[in-house]
């Protein structure tokens, strides 16, 4: 078994830094969809519904699994969501068993609206999230290289 060295106090304070950015775009993220009267985790299912890869289908489990939920915790997200007239389910395309869940033109609109407020706060707050990222990696590369 190999002994690894302590980090540097820098590394510690980098990685501290790219947290605390991290922590800074989710509280945004989230006071943000409040702001929009739905709750985070709504606007993290509403977004990964609508930015799901083409080869996807839009399925609780997909779901599910992208939000690294439970099933049952996505089917009660997808309830909530339904009863809100955010989101609508419909039978899959090629296998009518499947329920495939879409958003309703309601729940495309908040996400609009969520999606350009995030987009604005990336661009002011992105650049100073890239340094703190690159500040552990440069550490990271270091540490391999040694």
């Amino acid at each position: 078994m190999s002994v690894v060295s302590d980090l540097l106090p820098e590394q510690y304070r980098d990685l501290a830094e790219f947290r605390r950015q991290i922590r800074r775009f989710l509280y945004f993220s989230e006071a943000t969809a409040n702001e929009h009267g739905i709750e985070p985790q709504q606007h993290q299912l509403l977004l990964t519904i609508q930015g799901l890869p083409e080869d996807s289908r839009p399925t609780i489990r997909e779901i599910a699994s992208r939000l690294f939920i439970q099933h049952n915790s996505a089917v009660e997200l997808i309830n909530r969501m339904e009863k809100a007239g955010l989101v609508s389910r419909r039978p899959g395309e090629q296998d009518k068993r499947e329920v495939w869940i879409r958003l309703t033109a309601a729940g495309r609109a908040i996400l609009r609206h969520l999606v350009l407020a995030h987009r604005n706060e990336l661009e002011r707050s992105g650049p100073e999230l890239a340094r703190s990222l690159s500040a552990v990696l440069r550490h990271s590369r270091k540490q391999v290289a040694s």
